[in-house]
This record gives structure tokens, sequence and C-alpha cells, in this order.
């Protein structure tokens, strides 16, 4: 991955295949994590996504918010490679500074900070936009002091409405204040009308960047969860991976992916996020591996160009 792109207007340049850390501290452990970290960087990578509430979604088993951010803060440490490297966080979901009022906003920016053993961090989201009585002109300022502090270089924002995305964006050029420069949406294959529609409209019109996450639809479209097939795997859970495997649109997508990836001799997970990376105002996707194994069928994406009656293939299926 020597190709690096422009993320949105910011001046910060990405690889199109931003490493996901919401395993780390996980399903990979410090050791594997710091292992697929190095394999990614050795390929070319530059970006690597993660979340101040990374994982705090399975504490059953043991795992506490801040474990990816932690993990990532040490290799980064360790490797002195701060100055090559893409950072990106949010904000919004740790359990102790829940929500964007301003207040939460800078606290867990210290905090993030404090983890990843950094001054900066490059790109810094809003990860949930719950609570709409939080005026956007609050959110943007308290991001934007951020920006005038050194202590993020650049703001984006995920799950928001197309309405919120675009007064935030309004409110940004009215004031002179920092602006969104990327959408994270949740869009693959089985997941398209959390993006495609009026999101994509605001992104095009305004030239966000798209940074799609669950990309590989929580590993469904590596074709490992199939109907009836039951795998030992956390993520195959209701709702997860393995929730797709039981929809018609699911059994239709596989079908179409195996196809395509059998008859160009590539994995099923190349063939899916080669069909992402296509797509209009995509600038970078977000895939995350547990192991190093797991590494080349996501590089692979970026040298495989689908044709048009491929393209359409998946298209089809996945309506």
């Amino acid at each position: 991955m020597t190709e690096l792109r422009p993320l949105g207007s910011s001046d910060l340049l990405v690889s199109p295949l931003c490493l996901g850390g919401n395993v780390f501290g996980w399903t990979a452990d410090k050791t594997q994590s710091f292992a697929v970290l190095d394999a990614y960087v050795a390929a070319g990578g530059n970006f690597i996504d993660t979340a101040d509430a990374y994982m705090n979604y399975f504490p059953e088993q043991g795992n506490e918010p801040g474990q990816s951010e932690s993990i990532i803060g040490d290799w980064l440490a360790s490797r002195r490679n701060r100055d090559d490297v893409v950072v990106a966080t949010k904000v919004g979901d740790h359990p102790k500074f829940m929500g964007l009022a301003p207040a939460n906003i800078k606290a867990a920016a210290e905090e993030s900070l404090r983890r990843l053993r950094t001054d900066h961090i490059d790109l810094y989201y809003t990860h949930f936009d719950r609570d709409e009585s939080i005026p956007v002109d609050e959110i943007i300022t308290a991001l934007d002091d951020l920006v005038k502090a050194g202590k993020v270089r650049a703001i984006a924002t995920s799950n928001i409405s197309p309405e919120r995305l675009s007064a935030s964006l309004a409110f940004s050029d009215r004031e002179g204040l920092a602006r969104y420069v990327a959408l994270q949406p949740q869009y693959n294959l089985v997941s398209r009308d959390t993006y495609e529609g009026a999101r994509r409209e605001v992104v095009q019109r305004e030239g966000l960047a798209c940074v799609p996450y669950f990309a590989l639809a929580s590993g469904f479209l590596t074709g490992k969860y199939r109907p009836g097939k039951s795998i030992e795997n956390v993520r195959n859970l209701p709702g997860l991976a393995g929730g797709y495997a039981d929809t018609e649109r699911g059994v239709k997508v596989l079908d179409a992916v195996e196809q395509i990836a059998t008859a160009r001799g590539v994995e099923m997970a190349t063939v899916a996020l080669a069909w992402l990376a296509q797509q209009p105002t995509v600038t970078a996707l977000i895939a995350s591996a547990r192991t190093v194994e797991q590494l080349p069928a996501l590089f692979a994406a970026q040298g495989l160009h689908l044709s048009d009656t491929e393209l359409q293939t998946l298209t089809t299926a996945s309506s």
C-alpha cells in the first residue's frame, strides 16, 4: 500500500485500508495486536482507527473501555513511529464520558491522549450523536477548542443523522470553526441503506471523505458464517456477523461474492472490500485483523479492480 490519499479537506494523507483497532484487547491480545500493527505498517499502511470505548462491549470477558487505545499507545511508544502513523479515535461512548456534552468531549480527549501516549490525536470522531438535545454548535465549539489547543489535528463524525451532519457543517462554515472532514458510517454489501441516500448526498455535496466501518460486516463477508453453521467465535452472535447468515439477502450476497472470488482466485474478503473501495465517496475503508494471517486478503483488495459486470452482480445481489 504505497498510495496515500488526502482525507477530505484536511492535510492528512491516509492509506486506502484503515486498520481497525476494535479487536485489540478483545479477540487479539497485546502480543497479537503488536504483530498485526507491525505487519500493517510494514506493508505501507499508516491509518489506524480506534475509540475510547473499545472494548467495553463484552465486560463479562474482562474487557474494559480504553484497552484498544492503551495497546496502540504502547505500540507507538515501543516502535517510536508516532509521526509516521495517522491515529483516529472517537468520543461519546465511554461509560465515564457518555455523550457529546462539551465537558465530556474535552475530558475524554485528555484520557485518550494519555492512553495513546501522545500529545495529539490526528483525527477525532464523535462516535454516537444519540442526544440531539445537545446543540451542534456546542459540540463543534468544543471540538474546535481542541484543534486550537493543538490536541486534535482534524475532526470527523460517525453515527449521525444527515440533518445533524448538515447543521454541523453549516455552523462551522458560518462561524469559521473546525469542520468535519470525514464521515464514518456503517457500510458494506449487506448494510447499504446505512449510508447510501441522504448521508452520501451530504458527503458528496460537502466534500467529505467516507471511511466506512464494518466493511466486512463483522466478518460475515469473509464467508465463514453460513446458515446452520456453528462457529465458536464471539462475533457469531445475533446482530453481529452471524445475524446476516439467516437472511435471504445475506445468502445471495455470499453466493455472488464467492462466485467472483473463485473466478478471480482471491479470498471472499478481498472481493467484498474491493466492491466497497470502488463506491462513490469512499476514501478509505476500515477492516480489522485478529492475526497477521488475516491481513493479506485485506491488502489484496487495493489491487483488485472489479469490472462493471462484477460490480453490478454484487450490487444486484445486495439490493
